[in-house]
């Protein structure tokens, strides 16, 4: 009845009979200031008079925050701070460099800086690009390694070669190729013809063009896409260019070395123009058959549709590896144009929503030129 009770609010028409105090009654205010107060929109308590609510005062604000981070932990810290943004209208606050130094930071709350990053002071923007660059080297950390040793793996299955070295057998695809010439009584294949792969070397071997939409719903799907190309440019055997676009396109590329300056670089918001964004991409291509080009964005074209489709079936025809991803983040399924979605599978260039921990294994198998790994949509 304690946990239904503070489920449910204090009301008695929720009709729990049960009472709090001590650290449940503070648990209590702190979600009654949210979600509760006068000031949320849409909630179940439209109607009601009721006296609690954050307003829009800076210390009871950081008072909250504190609170919240007494009482929950980060995962849920981090929601109660996402919805307190959207339901209370505390973008504002966020310009304030106290108020950035008591938020927990998360995905979502660098998308949000980065959409203020124009009408932000210069008082907050040190504070606001620490805070952005936490929360980027903890995805690095979280997502570097796996990244390259992956690539690395794919780099080398994709340089196959015909007489390899001892050690540069690959064991799997040489036993299957060789399997008519098993010999039953010795319980052994003869392998007639040896299958291995390259060595990745320092020469470039794949170019990759990350392609961003920076309209504002695609936020997380910029921060996670500009980590990743900062790793890839890490890599020498990938020659990576980074595009970002909204009606107008920018190349980011000379500041991979660093993704805050990219992140800084975005200008979240405004239009779609996926049209021009490829045209561009499609003019730095000079190698099409070791070139990778993910699209990231929801594809609500606002450029002209048959001219985009038409590139697109340009690049693959000419040998580019062409991914397109409805999102880049750990959220649930993406709004997007279905229609758009579609014509791109028709293409042959499946358009599909992918989580960063799938990102590898994706890039992976367009490094080797094999079907995507593409998530089961029965089960996401």
């Amino acid at each position: 009845m304690r946990r239904w009770r503070l489920v449910l609010g204090g009301e008695a028409a929720d009709g729990t009979g049960c009472t709090l105090d001590g650290t449940d009654a503070r648990v209590d205010g702190a979600l009654t200031a949210l979600y509760d107060g006068p000031d949320s929109r849409g909630g179940r308590t439209a109607g009601r008079n009721r006296s609690a609510g954050l307003g829009a005062s800076a210390p009871s604000v950081a008072r909250w925050l504190g609170d919240i981070r007494t009482y929950f932990p980060s995962s849920v810290v981090q929601v109660m701070q996402r919805d307190a943004i959207e339901r209370l209208g505390l973008s504002t606050l966020l310009l304030e460099p106290e108020m950035l130094e008591a938020v927990e930071a998360d995905v979502h709350l660098v998308g949000t800086l980065l959409s203020l990053n124009k009408a932000m002071p210069e008082t907050t923007k040190e504070t606001a690009r620490a805070v952005v660059r936490k929360v980027v080297e903890d995805l690095e950390k979280r997502l570097a390694t796996r990244t390259r040793s992956t690539l690395t793996g794919a780099l080398d299955r994709s340089a196959r070669i015909s007489r390899p070295r001892h050690r540069d057998i690959d064991w799997d695809r040489t036993i299957r190729a060789n399997l008519k010439n098993y010999l039953p009584e010795f319980g052994t294949v003869v392998p007639e013809r040896l299958i291995g792969y390259g060595r990745a070397s320092q020469s470039v071997k794949k170019e990759v063009v990350l392609c961003i939409d920076q309209s504002g719903s695609m936020a997380a799907s910029v921060v996670y896409a500009s980590v990743f190309g900062a790793v890839l440019a890490s890599m020498r055997s990938i020659a990576t260019r980074l595009v970002v676009f909204d009606t107008a396109v920018v190349d980011l590329t000379d500041q991979l070395d660093d993704p805050v300056d990219v992140l800084f670089g975005t200008q979240l918001g405004g239009g779609t123009d996926i049209n021009r964004a490829l045209a561009y991409c499609q003019s730095q291509i000079t190698r099409p058959a070791d070139t990778v080009v993910v699209l990231i964005s929801d594809l609500y074209e606002g450029g002209i549709r048959d001219e985009m489709l038409k590139r697109v079936a340009a690049m693959k025809a000419s040998g580019v590896q062409f991914v397109a991803l409805l999102a880049l983040s750990d959220e649930g399924t993406p709004a997007y144009d279905r229609d758009h979605a579609a014509a791109l599978a028709a293409l042959g260039a499946p358009a599909f929503a992918c989580t960063p921990d799938l990102f590898p294994d994706v890039m992976a198998a367009a490094i080797e030129k094999r079907p995507p790994p593409i998530p089961d949509p029965a089960r996401t």
